[in-house]
């Protein structure tokens, strides 16, 4: 799940007016790919697995926001963070090449045989995801490639509550139909977008505030204001590799409302 981009109480975890304002790249700083020892850029890849009991599906809703806290959480680690962390070159290379993310699914042996392989879990109030570190493409642990990554599907027992105030929200683009999944990948994508606009204080008062946030999909109407050209909030494109033509998938409202978060 391939994307471009341009540039807002969740659960604890496991391991853890006038319109919208223009919209600014979602890269912090012209990136160009460098080479590998081959001579060429090896393209890296962000694995999430969800937990997908048959008993006991996860809500889908609480999916997109714990594979979005997943990807925020292994962004502040300290093996990410620090400049010899064991994940800092892999998560470098991988921003550099595009924040590919990739979700399969899990249950019962499947999912004991990939928490045991270096990664965090983050549980939310139904799900639980578990966020590896960057991988080649072509060179994931064989216990997470053999895992399924199609048909990956989950509904809402009920229609999810409007977001708490206060809450980033990121709003998905009401026109598409997307699987579970996908739709992961792509809120995740812009919940990165939204560390990337921070600083590090409020980085800390998010990562303090347990990566609160609501993942809604939007009215036609307000999606149109979200993601109009100009409207100055984090929009994630996707590339259009799998399910859905190229465009704008997930749109980030309330990033500076993340500097008010109170603690947990």
């Amino acid at each position: 799940m391939n994307a471009a981009h341009t540039s807002g109480t969740g659960p604890s975890s496991s391991a853890t007016g006038d319109g919208p304002p223009p919209v600014r790249s979602a890269w912090p700083r012209p990136v160009r790919p460098p080479e590998d020892d081959e001579g060429g850029p090896t393209r890296y890849v962000l694995p999430l697995v969800v937990r997908i009991e048959r008993a006991e599906p996860p809500a889908r809703t609480d999916a997109l926001e714990t594979a979005s806290r997943a990807v925020l959480t292994l962004l502040a680690d300290e093996r990410t963070t620090a400049d010899d962390g064991e994940w800092a070159k892999p998560v470098r290379l991988w921003e550099e090449r595009g924040i590919r993310k990739v979700v399969r699914r899990a249950r019962g042996a499947e999912w004991r045989r990939a928490e045991a392989l270096p990664g965090l879990t983050v549980t939310g109030r139904t799900a639980q995801v578990r966020v590896f570190p960057p991988v080649p493409l072509d060179d994931w642990p064989k216990d997470l490639a053999r895992l399924q990554v199609s048909g990956t599907d989950l509904s809402d027992p009920e229609p999810p509550a409007a977001p708490a105030d206060g809450l980033p929200v990121l709003w998905l683009n009401p026109e598409l139909e997307m699987s579970a999944g996908k739709a992961m990948a792509q809120a995740a994508h812009g919940a990165q977008l939204a560390w990337w606009e921070l600083d590090g204080t409020a980085r800390a008062r998010w990562r303090d505030a347990g990566f609160a946030l609501a993942a809604r999909t939007a009215g036609a109407e307000h999606w149109a204001q979200l993601a109009a050209d100009g409207g100055g909030l984090p929009v994630v494109h996707d590339a259009g590799l799998t399910e859905i033509a190229p465009g704008k998938t997930v749109a980030v409202d309330g990033v500076a409302r993340i500097a008010s978060l109170p603690p947990r």
